[in-house]
């Protein structure tokens, strides 16, 4: 997208234009203050040289009045300055907020289909099969289904199916975790208890070298009974292809934030799940509930806020993007 459709840029570059507005108009209160120290040092001279100082006189007095006039001027002029600042930057804000909450609304949508994938590939053959009919031959199947899943979206780490007890018996990339016990991860227990979708928050995994989300799907028999989990691992990478494109200026920061305040994505990609970003009163706004969607201005900067409203059947896990604007 080029410059000049860049709301944002647009508008810090007249917030630059009204900074350097302010400059001009304090050169000319300077010179208002000089022509009227000119005036009086002219008026002295012209006193002293008496009836031949008497028309000298007459222009010290004019230009005092100018000074006067231009320091006075000079300040209505600054005070309209002011004013238009203050409107740049509430127009910075509402648009920030909007930027807040168009990039936590792209990261929902994702999710949400994250959300929708491992739902209905928990009710394929080869996944049931693997668990209804346990064999080589069925768990062979059910790792060739896999491995095509993941070779076509692209978007994942890795794809499990878990028996009842809690075993994994088919890894479509990690197969040295086949046979392991995952029946006391929070996200096994959840998925059964409820036999309804569990969506992990944000977390690294050593298991698969990285950032990522587990989404975990109850897996049902012909009867409508649990008979395992399909569990996915999200590359959390890919959530950067959406805070890439966003449109800020260089000097400005994006951060995503889970429910305690920790950053879990940042432009740069640094701090994350140690950074805790509490000390913004934006977060503490949107983290307390007392507001889902607004911008504090603090130290020079504008702080946007945007809570998660989830996407359809995908209710969110309570995050929310920061988006930190100068305006010094």
């Amino acid at each position: 997208m080029e410059k000049s459709l860049n709301v944002s840029l647009l508008i810090n570059e007249l917030k630059q234009d009204n900074d350097k507005m302010q400059g001009v108009m304090k050169k000319i209160k300077d010179i208002s203050r000089k022509s009227d120290i000119l005036a009086l040092n002219s008026g002295i001279e012209a006193a002293r040289a008496g009836e031949a100082g008497r028309g000298f006189a007459v222009v010290a007095t004019e230009i005092k009045k100018f000074a006067e006039q231009s320091f006075h001027a000079s300040n209505e002029s600054e005070a309209i300055i002011k004013d238009i600042q203050a409107k740049a930057n509430e127009i910075i804000a509402v648009r920030t907020v909007d930027i807040a909450f168009d990039t936590i609304d792209k990261i929902d949508r994702n999710l949400f289909e994250r959300n929708c994938d491992v739902q209905a590939w928990a009710t394929f053959d080869a996944v049931k099969n693997s668990l209804s009919e346990p064999s080589s031959i069925s768990k062979k199947i059910a790792n060739a289904f896999l491995r095509n899943i993941y070779s076509i979206y692209e978007v994942y780490y890795d794809l499990f199916v878990v028996d009842i007890t809690g075993e994994i018996i088919v890894a479509s990339q990690n197969e040295n975790q086949v046979g392991e016990d995952m029946s006391d991860r929070e996200w096994f227990k959840e998925t059964v208890r409820t036999n309804d979708v569990h969506v992990t928050d944000m977390y690294y995994s050593t298991i698969v070298g990285g950032f990522t989300m587990g989404y975990s799907s109850p897996v049902h028999n012909e009867n409508g009974e649990i008979i395992g989990v399909l569990s996915t691992r999200f590359n959390w990478d890919f959530i950067y292809d959406i805070i890439e494109r966003v449109q800020l200026a260089d000097e400005s920061d994006l951060y995503v934030i889970n429910s305690e305040g920790y950053v879990i994505a940042s432009r740069d990609r640094s701090g994350i799940l140690k950074d805790k970003l509490t000390h913004l009163t934006a977060v503490n706004n949107v983290l307390s509930g007392k507001e889902t969607r607004g911008y504090s201005i603090e130290n020079n900067h504008i702080n946007a806020y945007c809570l998660t409203n989830g996407y359809n059947a995908y209710k969110g896990k309570g995050w929310s993007v920061i988006v930190v604007e100068p305006i010094g």
